[in-house]
């Protein structure tokens, strides 16, 4: 069993409102998630279901430091997350990139594509990267857009000249900028239709045999992530409630949720 890239260790979210009457001081407590403790390996993708509203997104944020956990340990490739800063941080943040849900949303509608692209390397310059050694930002750009199956054309115009998936797959270039190692997805199709969804998530697949990626793939539909996960972790109110192989988990799930939750997603032809 390889070590894994991320190591994740009671990690918990606690949002508190006043007004409330749960907490000693006065304030009400919402444990957006609860003691989650999970293991990410090199090159797979786990798979993270539930229904809106469990806390799949808050979880991806704080591995990546968008969210502060309330408590709790993460590990990236042996290192500390949570006690990083300065140059420490920037390296890791390298590594560790998401893909958001809303790809317009996302996407700076007052930047060119190329300026989207080259942004990472222009924060990160000096940190070694081959765009930024030989400053050819513009053929390093091109390449990106290229693996996504964007025309160099693209580079020029702004966000809201191309399509849901367009706009997407510029979202998956950037992310891929600084050569990650791990990337979150947050339901990278969720906000697109069907057939281009299909495209997408095929593109992902492709990308992460190419660029030797590790993924966590973020979802509410059970379909599509037993199509793209090498492992499957179901989520309910901010808990882990079943996790496995993604064929065990789908085929023979244990817990009544994820039960409930393959009765009630109709099946998908394979992309």
């Amino acid at each position: 069993m390889p070590m894994p890239l991320l190591e994740v260790r009671e990690l918990t979210k606690t949002y508190i409102r006043g007004g409330g009457l749960l907490s000693r001081s006065g304030e009400e407590e919402t444990r957006a998630v609860n003691s989650i403790s999970l293991d990410i390996f090199p090159g797979e993708t786990l798979g993270l279901v539930g229904e809106s509203g469990c806390g799949k997104t808050t979880l991806g944020r704080m591995l990546l430091r968008l969210i502060e956990p309330t408590s709790g340990t993460i590990r990236f490739d042996g290192r500390s997350v949570l006690n990083a800063s300065g140059a420490e941080l920037r390296r890791l943040r390298r590594n560790m990139q998401i893909v958001f849900q809303d790809p317009f949303a996302s996407l700076n509608p007052r930047m060119r594509v190329f300026d989207m692209v080259r942004e990472p390397w222009i924060i990160h310059a000096g940190a070694g990267d081959e765009a930024n050694r030989s400053g050819d930002h513009r053929h390093r750009a091109t390449e990106l857009l290229s693996a996504v199956g964007l025309e160099e054309s693209a580079l020029n115009r702004y966000p809201h000249e191309f399509s849901g998936g367009q706009r997407q797959r510029i979202g998956i270039a950037r992310a891929l900028a600084l050569k990650p190692r791990f990337v979150v997805l947050d339901e990278p199709v969720s906000a697109l239709d069907v057939s281009v969804g299909a495209q997408i998530v095929n593109l992902l697949a492709k990308l992460q045999r190419e660029f030797g990626l590790t993924y966590l793939f973020i979802s509410h539909s059970m379909p599509i992530v037993r199509y793209l996960s090498t492992r499957i972790a179901v989520m309910r109110k901010g808990k882990i409630v079943e996790i496995g192989d993604a064929v065990q988990v789908t085929s023979v799930p244990q817990h009544e949720y994820t039960k409930a939750l393959i009765a009630a997603t109709p099946e998908v032809a394979a992309f």
